[in-house]
């Protein structure tokens, strides 16, 4: 099993708040998921926080881009420091979010070193920018545009940090899990980039969907793996900010996850978007640990 690292990274910067003078949960993430136990299990070393900045909207209207662009911005690149250096101690990092614009940070990581892809595990695709607004509306919580950004589309101080953009081209990103629905289907597929959507992925089987994205990838310095636990169906995981039907299981998860993990090409990942404050409880803080630690001790 390689030397796991585990780095908190609790911004909830690019999400929509769920209402009136409320901001969304996900900065709780990692919290929870240490409640559970997950360093000690998975024999990970605590990689410490990275601190996000406050979530403030200010006036934002739609219109006006991204919201809160120059604190993810300024967020990223800091992110990026931090999983650069545990790259450079040979420890693969798993790094707790957060939602789903903390990707910009590893991939700018990444962009500074080399040519990486990214495995994108998500319900969603992501993929909302300029181009496609009046398909899909207006540009603004950064977290459904993660992919887009990462690839180039969108405005410049979040797609072009340090003049490092696009972080990943088109041809280096695989994405499953998304719903057969997704609005994005076409316009991902269009742009080269491979689709597992559930129906596919479940024909195929995880396993085999997972080698097929590992072998797309293969001439690259590595990969990154994005996962978005609203990749799972919410009869078992109902505590994220979209939980739309028709989602992985438990084992096709975890068989997903764990393939691509294991992939020598896979240099770490993050996970995001679970919201404790939808699971007062904490029973389902402890079904996603559990399921990562399977997945993880896999691997």
């Amino acid at each position: 099993m390689r030397s796991l690292a585990i780095l908190d990274a609790p911004s909830n910067l690019g999400l929509r708040p769920p209402g009136d003078g409320l901001v969304p949960g996900c900065y709780k993430l990692a919290g929870a998921l240490r409640d559970q136990g997950l360093l000690t299990r998975l024999g990970a070393r605590d990689a410490g926080c990275v601190t996000p900045p406050r979530y403030d909207r200010g006036g934002w209207q739609p219109g006006d881009g991204v919201f809160n662009a120059a604190a993810i911005a300024g967020y990223s690149r800091v992110l990026a420091g931090r999983v650069e250096a545990l790259l450079d101690a040979g420890e693969f990092p798993v790094v707790l979010g957060g939602e789903c614009s903390i990707l910009l940070g590893p991939a700018l990581a990444l962009a500074r070193r080399g040519r990486y892809g990214v495995a994108y595990l998500d319900g969603h695709g992501d993929f909302r920018h300029p181009g496609n607004v009046g398909a899909v509306g207006p540009v603004g919580a950064a977290g459904g545009e993660a992919l887009a950004l990462v690839t180039g589309r969108g405005q410049a101080d979040l797609t072009d940090l340090e003049g490092r953009g696009p972080y990943v081209r088109d041809t280096d990103a695989v994405v499953y899990g998304v719903r057969d629905d997704d609005a994005f289907l076409e316009e991902l597929r269009a742009a080269g980039i491979p689709v597992w959507e559930t129906a596919r992925l479940r024909a195929e089987g995880p396993a085999r969907a997972a080698r097929a994205g590992v072998e797309h990838l293969a001439g690259l310095d590595g990969f990154w793996l994005h996962l978005d636990v609203d990749i799972l169906d919410p009869a078992i995981m109902p505590a994220v900010d979209s939980p739309d039907p028709g989602g992985l299981d438990g084992p096709e998860f975890t068989e997903l996850l764990a393939t691509l993990v294991a992939a020598p090409g896979c240099v770490g990942m993050h996970v995001g978007i679970f919201d404790p404050d939808l699971d007062p409880d904490g029973r389902l803080a402890a079904t996603l640990a559990d399921l990562l630690v399977e997945a993880l001790t896999r691997a």
